[in-house]
């Protein structure tokens, strides 16, 4: 029995519906941003296999932090406990954070990365007396699978079934030239009426969202709101952090600073799990109190584990190198330079960008997980090349190792797909 045929025994794949599509690929190693089959075949990973290996796959900077750590440290509780590599990882990451930033949470993916900075938010207001039970979000938004994540985010695809369990979240459309006055208007109102705890969004770039991407300025005018109303601000940036938007983090594009930021996905650079929540003092010192129960009680079994903090500091070390940050440089401009031929072609509807991230939506129309976008999936993996369209969307994130020759399959992949519409 082939490793195919013994997936299918016992495995439960994510986002997908078993009974229409019950294969999946065996991956059998990676390198750089290639990926291998069990068959030999290659792929280039045009989505750094959904953000997380943006240094590439088997970095050897990384591998190297791995094996120096897991022979000196694997894992201990981080409740009473403390070592190196956290202490490390804090100072290296608030260090090209937003300069508000102060205090490091760890957890374990980008849903708890959210569901902390949420319970944060609201236990704030109610360790000040001031108890505040609604959070407002973008529609179309995504933060998570778990409960908290969930509710604040805005694709019923995901989240149908569970929708009247969730905290009570009060949705914005996102801001544009068109509709900022009316958003402004929505989100006064909404405080007026409620008793707002937070404003949860992603920065520039609403990632399950097609890539959807909005204005600083607009969003500043938001937050600017949110400041002046003592709403904390939760900056989503599982997605956009470590260098995709061209900037460390897509909060720099923006004048007003969040007061909580969420990250996950780069921060370990696909070597594995885990997860931070960073706040500002202000925030962290709502939970000092001689009463025990103002204290923050959320914790992982893998708080804080040494080998993944290993991982981020050799993560964190590569992104402030010359070697990629010149690597993140010839991307934006190569994905320029595509889309200088592209944006006129006859089935391209529209085409936007920031840093690395390309998107391009087709100028037909089709369900996120319908047959077409099936069909345009296959058309990419036939051709050795890793993307994922979000329906009519086709967009590319790739590593920062990527060569030019890789990038330039990658665009000739889409081309080739576009002629045959």
């Amino acid at each position: 029995m082939n490793l195919q045929e013994r997936d299918k025994k016992h495995l439960w794949h994510p986002l997908t519906q078993h009974k229409i599509h019950p294969d999946s690929l065996p991956i059998t190693r990676a390198k750089g941003a290639l990926l291998f089959d069990d068959n030999g075949k290659e792929y280039i990973d045009g989505i750094a296999s959904w953000y997380t290996s943006i240094y590439g796959h088997c970095n050897d900077t990384i591998l190297a932090a791995v094996q120096k750590q897991m022979q000196q440290l694997d894992q201990i509780v981080f409740a009473g406990f403390t070592h190196e590599p956290a202490v490390k990882l804090s100072e290296e990451l608030i260090s090209i954070l937003p300069e508000n930033q102060g205090k490091v949470f760890f957890s374990d993916n980008g849903s708890t990365a959210n569901e902390v900075g949420i319970k944060m938010a609201l236990q704030y207001h109610f360790n000040k007396g001031d108890s505040r039970n609604v959070i407002i979000a973008f529609e179309n938004g995504f933060h998570g699978d778990t409960f908290g994540a969930m509710s604040a985010s805005g694709l019923s695809v995901y989240n149908g079934p569970f929708e009247d369990f969730f905290i009570d979240v009060k949705r914005i459309p996102v801001p544009n030239a068109e509709n900022i006055q009316a958003v402004i208007e929505q989100f006064q109102k909404i405080i007026a009426e409620n008793k707002v705890a937070a404003f949860i969004y992603e920065p520039l770039v609403q990632g399950a969202n097609a890539m959807h991407m909005f204005e600083a300025d607009h969003l500043d005018m938001i937050l600017q709101l949110c400041k002046e109303n003592n709403i904390l601000m939760i900056a989503d940036e599982v997605m956009t952090g470590f260098g995709k938007t061209g900037k460390n983090f897509a909060s720099e594009y923006i004048e007003t600073q969040p007061d909580i930021i969420s990250l996950s996905k780069a921060l370990t650079a696909g070597f594995v799990p885990m997860a931070i929540t960073t706040c500002t003092q202000q925030v962290y010192d709502a939970f000092l109190d001689d009463s025990v129960g103002k204290a923050f009680f959320h914790a992982h079994t893998y708080t804080a584990n040494p080998i993944a903090c290993s991982v981020a500091i050799a993560g964190i070390s590569l992104l402030r190198s010359k070697e990629i940050q010149s690597n993140i440089q010839r991307i934006i401009s190569s994905h320029q330079s595509f889309d200088e031929k592209i944006i006129a072609h006859p089935k391209v509807k529209t085409t936007r960008q920031i840093g690395v991230i390309y998107a391009l939506d087709l100028n037909i129309e089709m369900d996120r997980y319908g047959k077409q976008r099936y069909q345009i999936f296959d058309h990419f993996m036939n051709n050795g090349v890793v993307l994922r369209p979000l329906g009519n969307t086709i967009y590319i994130l790739p590593p920062y190792v990527i060569t030019e020759e890789q990038l330039q399959k990658i665009y000739d992949t889409i081309t080739s797909l576009l002629d045959t519409l």
